[in-house]
């Protein structure tokens, strides 16, 4: 069947008769390099072939090689990135050491320029009510602590133990509402009381309004309240304005700044005013 519908097609025939025709012609024709001509036809064809196949493979192993390297380079960026997390970790650590040993030495110094008997002590809590301000530190009965001690640290004074408890004890800020100390400005003698109001600032009251007393000017404890030994800063004035009686209303800034407390001194050493002189009862 497939012979008799060939033969039902001249023109078939006749294009297979012609190109069998070519391709013995070509076997029999030399090149000028004397090669034949039918062998240096099929060996461009095939080549051309074998360049396109290989040019599929390179592309094929290109894509292949980047994409190993792009998995490489994945991973080393997270290997880096890691790296950097534990260098930033470690850079933190080191600061933070750093600015321990430096607070550590500051106290070190208070100590030695102060002469008193203290103790160092580290603020393990803070109260939550803004109000009624208070720390807890890791010193208790058991240092000798005592109620009503000082609290000082480099920047000034801090507050006074009100709880000493066997292992620690609760110290009432200078700037809770209900803390006092005496007090008077550094530059003219002038004396008062500082109070505590809460928000963070203080107060001093009973200054005269004819005292010299101007914005800027240092406030230092006086020793007359019995528990803050004299001459430890207090603050700085803020705002000073002639009161509607007889006394200045007094702003007062506070040189330590309490939210940021971590190691205090506290001071066993009595104040002057409480030392009982001798054989007295």
């Amino acid at each position: 069947m497939a012979i008799a519908d060939i033969r039902q097609r001249p023109g078939v025939l006749l294009g297979a008769a012609i190109l069998l025709h070519v391709v013995l012609i070509s076997a029999q024709v030399n090149t000028k390099s004397g090669l034949p001509l039918l062998q240096v036809i099929t060996f461009g064809s095939f080549s051309e072939v074998q360049r396109g196949m290989m040019a599929v493979v390179g592309g094929t192993r290109g894509l292949w090689s980047g994409y190993i390297g792009l998995q490489n380079v994945q991973a080393e960026n997270n290997a880096l990135k890691q790296e950097v997390q534990s260098l930033q970790i470690r850079l933190q650590e080191e600061r933070a050491e750093a600015q321990r040993t430096d607070n550590l030495r500051q106290l070190l110094e208070l100590r030695e320029r102060a002469g008193l008997d203290t103790t160092a002590a580290e603020v393990i809590a803070a109260a939550a009510s803004p109000e009624f301000r208070t720390v807890t530190i890791d010193k208790g009965s058991s240092h000798g602590l005592q109620s009503d001690m000082a609290v000082i640290s480099p920047a000034g004074v801090v507050g006074r133990v009100i709880l000493p408890g066997r292992r620690a004890s609760k110290v009432q800020l200078l700037v809770d509402r209900n803390a006092a100390a005496g007090a008077l400005i550094e530059r003219t003698r002038v004396q008062g009381v500082v109070i505590g109001f809460g928000d963070g600032s203080l107060r001093m009251q009973y200054v005269p309004n004819t005292a010299d007393v101007k914005t800027g000017d240092l406030v230092v404890t006086s020793g007359i309240d019995g528990i803050y030994p004299k001459g430890f800063v207090i603050g700085t004035i803020d705002n000073v304005s002639r009161g509607v009686g007889q006394y200045h209303e007094i702003t007062v800034r506070p040189t330590v700044d309490f939210s940021r407390l971590e190691e205090v001194l506290v001071v066993k050493t009595l104040p002057a005013s409480r030392t009982l002189p001798e054989g007295s009862e």
